[in-house]
């Protein structure tokens, strides 16, 4: 049986604000039958998020500490606590159309871990899952995040966060995840050596093309001229 497609758009890095634009207007074109399933790779400037004034809490540092260092504070839809973005960080957005994959969200951001997992195997470093938080572990250190929200009948949007080589002084700014038992870590870290992110992104497609059993298909936002 031939796999469907779906599309993997890379870009820059971006702001939080205009990723969570495009976020929308995908999901709007992809509930309206316009676009295929799509999964949105990039950096972000670097940015605090959060998505109630509960978990906004967790930013530690006083506001104009967190702008000297050149961070904005963005509010987000996402699940999840408070966590940092920024360059030296795969960031991926995955909007697809949940109808097609089960709708059962546990075995959605499931498949979301092994991608991340699988890739992490690729450079040999061993990580997993805890039953308590989502995301992937390099034993006791988190190395990448996941916070989704679901849109329109079942569209996916958000996704995951992976540490490559970022500005790990950033997270002592806030509690990251709200989680205060655990720590952060990035590949580069764990590896003693910086690593491609080019390379990764290719490494996370090819992934998400296997775990998904869809045919990724590369696009550029100017073949989405009506967004």
């Amino acid at each position: 049986m031939k796999k469907k497609s779906a599309w993997v758009l890379c870009l820059d890095e971006i702001r939080y604000e205009d990723a969570f634009d495009l976020q929308k207007k995908l999901v709007d074109a992809r509930s309206s039958g316009k676009i295929k399933d799509t999964l949105v790779l990039l950096e972000h400037s670097p940015v605090f998020t959060a998505n109630r004034n509960e978990t906004f809490k967790n930013i530690l540092a006083p506001k104009e500490i967190i702008e000297s260092k050149g961070i904005q504070i963005c509010k987000t839809d996402r699940g999840g606590d408070v966590t940092y973005h920024g360059p030296g960080q795969v960031v991926g957005y995955n909007i697809m159309d949940l109808n097609d994959h089960g709708r059962d969200l546990h075995a959605y951001i499931r498949s979301i871990e092994q991608l991340l997992i699988d890739t992490l195997e690729d450079y040999g470093i061993k990580s997993g899952r805890d039953r308590k938080h989502p995301g992937v572990w390099v034993g006791n250190e988190k190395i990448a995040a996941i916070g989704i929200a679901v849109k329109k009948g079942w569209i996916s949007m958000h996704g995951f966060a992976l540490n490559v080589k970022p500005d790990m002084e950033h997270y002592k700014m806030i509690i990251p995840c709200g989680i205060t038992d655990r720590g952060v870590t990035s590949m580069s870290l764990v590896l003693g050596r910086t690593v491609c992110l080019n390379e990764i992104q290719e490494k996370l497609v090819e992934h998400y093309g296997r775990i998904f059993c869809i045919e990724p298909e590369k696009i550029r936002l100017g073949d989405l001229p009506w967004l």
